[in-house]
C-alpha cells in the first residue's frame, strides 16, 4: 500500500456522507485484485485507526459499502455538542411497519396493514419521509398497489451491511417486548 493510496481512501471516505461501494473505490485507485484491496483496507485501518486510539473515527462496513464513522464511545459527547433531539427515534408503529417491510419486502400497504391489524398509512408515510423505505414497483393485481422495500438509508440507520444481517424474528420479538429503539448514533 502506498501512502498516497491510503491518503486517497481516507479522503474519499471523509468527503462522502454515504457508504461507498468497495468496487467504486477500487476502480478509482485502479486496483483489480480484491484480496490486495482488502489488505490495503486492513493496513489502513490498523495504522490509522486501531493503533491510534486517540483518533475519533473508525472504518465501518455499512449500507453495502465502506464509510468513516465516529467511534461509538464519543456519541454521547457528540449528541451534547450538536444538541441532537431524541426525535431521531422511531415510534413503535413505525418500527413494526418497518420490520414488516424489511422481512416481507416487497410488501403492499394492504399487506402491511393486514399484518399489523391496523391501518399503516401513517407509519408508511413517516418511513417514506425518513427515506427508510421506498416504492420499489407496483404489484400486478387490480389497482396496481405500490410495493414498498427498504433503502440504503435503512441499512445505514441500523448499522447493517446488507439484509442478511437482520436479526432473527425471535430476536426482533424480544426487542419489541423490551421497547428498545435504535438511535442514529449506535
Amino acid at each position: 500500500m502506498t501512502s498516497e493510496q491510503a491518503a486517497l481512501i481516507e479522503a474519499i471516505l471523509f468527503v462522502s456522507k454515504d457508504p461507498l461501494e468497495l468496487g467504486r473505490i477500487m476502480e478509482f485507485l485502479q486496483i483489480s485484485d480484491e484480496t490486495e484491496f482488502e489488505k490495503i483496507l486492513q493496513t489502513l485501518e490498523k495504522e490509522h485507526f486501531l493503533d491510534r486510539p486517540e483518533r475519533g473515527l473508525q472504518l465501518k462496513r455499512s449500507g453495502g459499502g465502506l464509510q468513516l464513522v465516529t467511534k461509538p464511545e464519543l456519541h454521547d459527547s457528540l449528541k451534547d455538542f450538536f444538541t441532537i433531539k431524541q426525535a431521531t427515534k422511531l415510534t413503535l408503529a413505525s418500527l413494526e411497519t418497518l420490520s414488516i417491510v424489511a422481512y416481507r419486502q416487497p410488501a403492499t400497504l394492504a399487506e402491511i396493514s393486514d399484518m399489523r391489524g391496523v391501518n399503516a398509512t401513517g407509519p408508511v408515510k413517516n418511513l417514506l419521509q425518513k427515506k427508510l423505505i421506498r416504492i420499489s414497483g407496483r404489484k400486478k393485481v387490480p389497482g396496481l398497489p405500490a410495493l414498498y422495500a427498504t433503502t440504503q438509508e435503512f441499512l445505514v440507520y441500523f448499522g447493517l451491511n446488507d439484509l442478511s444481517q437482520l436479526p432473527s424474528l425471535e430476536e426482533l420479538t424480544e426487542l419489541f417486548e423490551e421497547k428498545e429503539q435504535p438511535s442514529l448514533f449506535k
